[in-house]
């Protein structure tokens, strides 16, 4: 299914830190909905901190409630000004990265 990621790409006035933690906290929000195992299994996402974008897969429902998790962080922690969201085809969605804690 083309469309199925959601690419975030953020102003350089965001510290890229705060949005691979505010992507650590979806995650762990993720986790508690589906359980660690289910969120290891069906969500797929990509970290780029030097073009300040972050990929996350939305083929899953698992994936879909993780993008719903961090978009709802991102507008409480930077407003909706301060970035820009996308639907993209997945296949942009390389090789799954952890978000170190």
């Amino acid at each position: 299914m083309p469309n199925d990621a959601h690419q975030y790409v953020f102003d350089p006035g965001i510290a890229f830190e705060d949005v691979e933690a505010s992507l650590l906290l979806a995650i762990f929000a993720a986790e508690s909905l589906h359980g660690e195992a289910q969120v290891r299994l069906d969500v797929a996402h990509a970290v780029d901190s030097d073009h300040r974008t972050c990929l996350i897969d939305a083929s899953t429902e698992v994936g879909r409630d993780l993008n719903r998790l961090f978009v709802g962080f991102v507008l409480r922690e930077f407003g909706p000004e301060c970035f820009a969201v996308q639907r993209v085809d997945r296949s942009a969605v390389r090789q799954p990265q952890e978000v170190q804690g």
